[in-house]
């Protein structure tokens, strides 16, 4: 029985597919990728090679031996993308087989366990990171200091990042908001962090070309920016001593990569335009509230999975008027 339902037409394709937007991501990605190279040398390719590799292998081994799968989904581009986006998420000195089982977690725990592609609940390389942040603390907050030469990798020098200084300053050290880094110094990659979240400037030419591309819409990467800036700027003018400049707030951390490519998730975030305001603005308020009171520095991973788990519920009550549907009567 045949039981194929094809709908009236007209019937129009939008060239829309899978792969096509996973490669895109990735091409957004390229300038980050290049400007963390530069940034951390040895370190940020060694990194990024096992990410990727361990991402995908694990993709095709628990579809070929678990899921008895054949349509293995390898090669539409998703694997390889939460393994840059994972290794985006560390530092450049991390331990290799750390790098393995936070790419493990993610696939075969965060994604492949719901199903695959489609199906995960979780952002799989934020999930990867969350995990990996709890499970080896020390490892995953120790920073390399950015352009110590190519050379460097598991000896390199260490220093606070931006957000640790705010978190001092916070926390009642009257000096630490001297010692940040200039806003300029931040657009170009002069400063500590994971390897994807150093160079705004970098990102920001990463969410043009997805937005040409039409890959994902301003929504969410602008309500989450703007939130943060407001809320930053409003705790900024009530203590300038304790509280940074929202400018350097926003730059700071992983703001900025979290925004424009791990809220933008097709398969974690809302559908609606309306949804991805709402959804993009609890991401915003959330990462403040974490980065102020938190007790880790950085609050943006953390917001976006809490709002992961509300996408089902915001898009439930916002939903888009349907074309043609009449209102019922009270």
């Amino acid at each position: 029985m045949n039981k194929l339902i094809v709908s009236l037409s007209p019937h129009v394709h939008s060239g829309d597919s899978v792969a096509r937007n996973m490669y895109w991501v990735l091409i957004a990605l390229v300038p980050a990728l290049i400007c963390s190279f530069i940034s951390f040398g040895m370190g940020a390719i060694i990194t990024t090679a096992i990410s990727v590799f361990a991402c995908v292998f694990f993709e095709w081994a628990i579809n070929k031996f678990i899921m008895k799968n054949d349509n293995c989904t390898v090669t539409d581009g998703s694997a390889i993308l939460t393994g840059v986006l994972l290794a985006f998420n560390m530092p450049s000195n991390i331990a290799p087989w750390i790098v393995i089982v936070g790419a493990l977690f993610a696939i075969g725990i965060v994604k492949m366990t719901f199903g695959g592609l489609g199906c995960n609940l979780f952002n799989p390389a934020l999930a990867g990171r969350a995990f990996l942040l709890i499970s080896f603390p020390v490892q995953m907050t120790t920073w390399p200091v950015a352009g110590q030469g190519f050379g460097t990798y598991l000896d390199a020098e260490t220093a606070a990042t931006p957000l640790a200084l705010m978190s001092q300053a916070f926390k009642g050290d009257t000096e630490a908001l001297s010692q940040l880094p200039t806003a300029w110094d931040m657009l170009i990659g002069n400063t500590g962090g994971c390897l994807g979240e150093v160079c705004a400037l970098a990102l920001i030419l990463g969410l043009v070309i997805l937005l040409v591309k039409k890959v994902i819409t301003w929504h969410i990467p602008v309500s989450i920016i703007v939130t943060v800036f407001v809320l930053s700027g409003l705790l900024n003018l009530v203590d300038p001593v304790r509280y940074a400049n929202p400018v350097l707030e926003v730059l700071s951390g992983g703001l900025m990569l979290g925004a424009i490519f791990m809220a933008t998730d097709y398969v974690t975030s809302p559908m609606s335009s309306k949804g991805q305001l709402v959804y993009g603005v609890a991401i915003g308020v959330l990462t403040v509230i974490i980065r102020t009171f938190g007790a880790y520095p950085e609050g943006m991973s953390f917001a976006i999975l809490i709002m992961n788990a509300f996408t089902p519920i915001i898009n439930q009550y916002c939903k888009p008027k349907r074309f043609g549907e009449v209102p019922a009567k009270k």
